[in-house]
């Protein structure tokens, strides 16, 4: 018998896990054991800087989580579409984001070495 803890959606479970041989009958058994505590809610300034986007302004969000090695552009420069606009590394691998539309850069809401999360508001592009 193997004990094992897993989590699913914030909740953690201690499991025991038994081999079970073909045609045998098996009963599963959980319990939980802890919570875990979810952080307290504020007003981030990734927020803040959202909620000031131009009316006409198109978002650029994080496809992953990651963290930020590069930003290759600067707040009022022009970018074409498909232009490089960050290097960041996920699941251990370089990855370029690129500029889905083209634009001037109005926002930029990370910098070299902050870590991103997946839906995250980087860039704001009007």
């Amino acid at each position: 018998m193997k004990k094992y803890l897993i989590k699913v959606n914030q909740n953690q479970y201690e499991v025991e896990v038994v081999e079970v041989k073909q045609g045998a009958i098996a009963s599963v058994e959980t319990r939980k054991t802890s919570e875990t505590p979810k952080p307290k809610t504020s007003i981030s300034e990734t927020k803040i800087k959202e909620n000031n986007a131009p009316q006409n302004s198109k978002k650029v969000i994080a496809p992953m989580p990651g963290n930020v090695m590069k930003v290759l552009v600067a707040p009022g420069e022009q970018v074409k579409k498909e232009q490089k606009l960050l290097v960041f590394e996920s699941m251990k691998m370089e990855n370029e984001l690129t500029s889905p539309f083209e634009g001037t850069v109005m926002q930029i809401n990370t910098s070299e070495g902050s870590v991103m999360s997946a839906g995250q508001l980087l860039l704001v592009i009007a």
